[in-house]
C-alpha cells in the first residue's frame, strides 16, 4: 500500500498464506479464506477478551451480526506476535466462507 488510506493490492501469484498482511492491516479488514472438501477455514482479526484457544467452540456471526452457528477454532496467532491483535482461524461449512466475519468466545 502507498499509505494507510490506500486500498491494498494483493498479488495472488505470490501469496503464500503467511498472514503477514493480516497482521499489519491497520483497519483489520483482511480475512484469509481456505476451502476444501465441504469445509472452510476463515482467519480473522480478534481484539476481544477472552481470546479463544484452538479446539474451543465459539459463536460465528455474519457482517450484520446475525448468528450463523457454533464453530471450532482451529488456530490462534496470539496478540504478542501481531502488534496486539489476535488472528483466529475458525472452521466453518464451505457455504459460510464468504459470510463468517466475526466470533464471540466464551459463551457457547
Amino acid at each position: 500500500m502507498e499509505n494507510v488510506n490506500a486500498l491494498p493490492k494483493i498479488n495472488y501469484d505470490k501469496c503464500t498464506g503467511c498472514m503477514a498482511c493480516a497482521m499489519v492491516c491497520p483497519g483489520q479488514a483482511i480475512f484469509l479464506l481456505r476451502a476444501a472438501d465441504g469445509s472452510a477455514q476463515v482467519t480473522l482479526p480478534y481484539e476481544f477478551l477472552p481470546t479463544p484457544k484452538a479446539g474451543e467452540m465459539v459463536k460465528a456471526f455474519d457482517r450484520e451480526g446475525k448468528l450463523l452457528g457454533i464453530v471450532k477454532v482451529v488456530r490462534v496467532l496470539p496478540p504478542e506476535r501481531n502488534d496486539g491483535t489476535s488472528l483466529v482461524t475458525i472452521e466453518v461449512p464451505e457455504e459460510w466462507i464468504f459470510d463468517a466475519r466475526g466470533i464471540l468466545a466464551g459463551e457457547t
